[in-house]
């Protein structure tokens, strides 16, 4: 892969690459970096959110900047204060050492004579949202009319909020000579009327396909009643207790109100909508950013320029209307090289929507069933067991197990490990355990076509067979690595495998029947790194249900026995994704 000294950057931005720690560009770096070094001309850049845009147009801008001159050469637009701030914090890293070199932001929600006092002091670079930069223009504040760079960057989202008059007002206050440079997740035609109305001749370069989603998210649905919408994001939740999310609704209302519920039922949750103050949105998110809350609710606007690389899940509480917005919120989840999940819950009368964002992003959806209580339960337990076993011990206890132990006296080592694990899992057994199953009576899906095989899992309760493994995001896998490991290890086909569920130190998933024999043998006394990876059968048709090991392979309480020695020798390696926690349910008696 080409290196940046390949691409034709500066020493000093050359040092400032080495700083950050970046060793090879992004695509869209590699594509977009050398056309703006080596030509002055207009460009259409469509790429997904975390691809590396800020450094594609960032890197360019600032070595044709001329710093010792005060004069504003550079304009950047972006669609919200957040974004705004964090193309502006990754310029000054950039320009580092760059001596007189100044970058400012200009956005609403702070002090306007501030900010006109920084661009007083000279800023040949200004990065704006386009309400507050129209407002500086029309009071003579900010002088644009002898830019030589414009970059519109997230430009569908802009035209998305209703910025399309704001930026053609803008952009009719610069030079006609300037040079246009327009970075967008997608096309929309509002998005080619700016392009073809203030550019000439543009260079185009595409990552990906044109308003295609990113391949790194694995796409899911889940047809529930209308009713059953806020159980089914519960158990959602309860299915991935790793979980680090963004929840969509449509509207300020609903998204104040499923926030609530969250936290009412004693998850790590917040709201994050226009009618909350700059001061409410920052400490919002401030705590996300934290993971000090796990589940943020928002509306599509408020989430405009939400950047935060890990986030685990994106949940679709509802399906926005434009197929675009559907693009940026699955982009939210498999960042910078990671994976993720975009979950999607439907009602049956919008199966038809899932058809129509599949042609669009050119990717399937997986028809998936809700979790049932019991399946949630086996996830949930083997969840407990591994955080008992990871926990690191305080050394203050030893005061007090001298008497701990006169108390727990007689009890033998197996009744004192169900005893802890019942301690916190029989309240939460108790409220799934006659819980109704959430699932439609048909999950077809699409109705009138047939799915493949890697859709088909979530049905095919019959021929399908559920696997528990143990490894997972500790062991650095994800769903995607984790697929193909099995696929590779098995000698199977990529749609043999199915509904791969990695939780933290675990993971989950599906074959057909006919590859049990042989999964089963392969997986008997199978090594890793000198570590024993076991597969094991789940008797939960489906996935669900209660956990059971698969005693016709023999051994019985023994064999387990043996396996949970062998378990106790082993270490895990790799690093836990999250690190955030959820508090323990008030009613429900969720860990």
């Amino acid at each position: 892969m080409t290196k940046f000294e390949a691409l034709g950057l500066e020493q000093s931005l050359l040092d400032a690459v080495t700083d950050l720690g970046f060793e090879n560009p992004s695509e869209v770096q590699e594509k977009a970096i050398p056309i703006l070094l080596e030509n002055e001309t207009d460009l259409v850049a469509l790429a997904q959110t975390g691809t590396g845009k800020t450094a594609a147009f960032g890197f360019p801008l600032i070595q044709k900047i001329d710093s010792s001159s005060r004069t504003t050469q550079g304009l950047i637009l972006s669609p919200t204060r957040e974004l705004c701030l964090q193309i502006t914090n990754e310029l000054k890293l950039y320009s580092k050492y760059i001596k007189g070199l100044n970058t400012v932001a200009i956005y609403g929600g702070a002090s306007i004579s501030e900010q006109a006092k920084q661009i007083k002091r000279g800023a040949q670079i200004v990065v704006a949202t386009p309400g507050r930069m129209k407002d500086m223009i029309g009071r003579g504040i900010v002088d644009i009319s002898k830019i030589d760079y414009c970059i519109l960057d997230e430009a569908d989202e802009m035209l998305n909020m209703g910025f399309y008059e704001d930026i053609k007002d803008i952009l009719s206050n610069t030079p006609d000579e300037k040079f246009t440079w327009l970075f967008s997740a997608t096309m929309p035609k509002e998005v080619a009327t700016i392009a073809k109305k203030f550019m000439h001749h543009p260079k185009e370069i595409t990552v990906g396909d044109k308003n295609a989603g990113a391949t790194t998210v694995q796409h899911e649905y889940y047809v529930v009643g209308g009713r059953d919408r806020y159980p089914t994001l519960k158990r959602l939740a309860d299915t991935n207790p790793d979980i680090f999310s963004v929840v969509f609704c449509r509207t300020k209302r609903d998204t104040q109100k499923v926030a609530e519920k969250l936290i009412e039922d004693g998850y790590n949750a917040g709201a994050l909508h226009g009618d909350l103050s700059q001061n409410q949105r920052d400490l919002v998110m401030n705590a996300f950013r934290k993971k000090q809350i796990q589940m943020l609710v928002a509306t599509d606007v408020a989430a405009r320029g939400i950047d935060v690389d890990d986030i685990t899940h994106v949940i679709n509480y509802q399906l926005p209307d434009e197929i675009e917005t559907y693009t940026h919120r699955s982009g939210r989840t498999g960042r910078a090289g990671k994976s993720g999940i975009s979950m999607v819950i439907v009602t049956r009368s919008e199966l038809r929507k899932i058809k129509s964002i599949e042609g669009k992003i050119k990717q399937k959806f997986i028809a998936k069933k809700i979790p049932t209580g019991m399946e949630i339960c086996e996830i949930q337990l083997y969840h407990l067991a591994s955080k008992i076993r990871d926990t690191q011990i305080n050394e203050e206890v030893a005061n007090y197990l001298p008497a701990i132990n006169d108390v727990l006296q007689g009890i033998d080592r197996d009744e004192l490990i169900k005893k802890i694990i019942s301690v916190e899992f029989s309240r939460f057994y108790n409220y799934y355990n006659k819980a109704k199953d959430l699932n439609t009576v048909d999950t077809d899906g699409h109705g009138e076509r047939k799915r493949s095989k890697g859709e088909r899992g979530e049905a095919s309760s019959n021929g399908s067979v559920r696997y528990f493994i143990n490894v997972g995001e500790k062991d650095d896998y994800d769903w995607m690595s984790l697929k193909d490991f099995l696929k590779d290890t098995l000698s199977l086909g990529r749609d043999d495998v199915y509904r791969v569920d990695v939780k933290d130190s675990f993971s989950f998933f599906n074959t057909d029947a006919e590859h049990t024999e042989l999964i089963l043998q392969t997986f008997s006394d199978f090594k890793v790194d000198g570590r024993f990876v076991n597969v094991e059968v789940s008797k939960n048709p489906g996935g669900s249900g209660r956990s059971g090991r698969d005693r016709s392979r023999g051994g019985g309480k023994d064999r387990d026995r043996s396996r949970g020695k062998r378990r106790d020798r082993k270490s895990s390696h790799g690093k836990s994704s999250h690190s955030g926690k959820r508090r323990s349910k008030k009613r429900d008696g969720f860990f």
